[in-house]
């Protein structure tokens, strides 16, 4: 019997394996969420922390108005509860996870999540391109 990668590129593989487990349910952190973006002025990665609560459908609310938080936008401007800034992927993470806290992360699908955009958003950063968050 052949196997996946017999048949397919390892690339298309990999692609499909990550379409397909990006689909999976993953529940939100009660602690919050993070927008990343590159800023090539200062040649830094910035992450900005945004409390929100959780009610029991798991829909997240802002903390402070109660609204339902939109994946689309559209619930105004909202002001960070934290921004970390560095130069590297790894120095985010260690300020994220390292120290005194307290952390801003209280799961660890969502610390993986965030690893894996900040080498995402500093590979951009290196090589002057944009950076879109997933």
């Amino acid at each position: 019997m052949a196997k996946l990668s017999d048949v397919v590129p390892r690339s298309e593989a990999r692609e499909e394996l990550d379409e397909r487990l990006s689909q999976r349910f993953i529940a939100l952190d009660p602690k919050g969420y993070f927008l990343i973006k590159v800023d090539s002025g200062s040649a830094e990665l910035v992450l900005e922390h945004y409390g929100n609560t959780i009610d029991d459908k798991g829909l997240a609310h802002d903390p402070e108005t109660g609204e339902v938080l939109s994946c689309k936008g559209g619930n105004g401007p909202r002001q960070p509860s934290a921004v970390y800034r560095g130069s590297t992927a790894k120095q985010v993470g260690i300020q994220l996870t390292e120290g005194d806290g307290p952390h801003p992360l209280s799961c660890l699908d969502h610390a993986l999540y965030l690893g894996r955009e900040l080498q995402k958003a500093e590979a951009c950063l290196n090589e002057g391109t944009a950076y879109v968050q997933d």
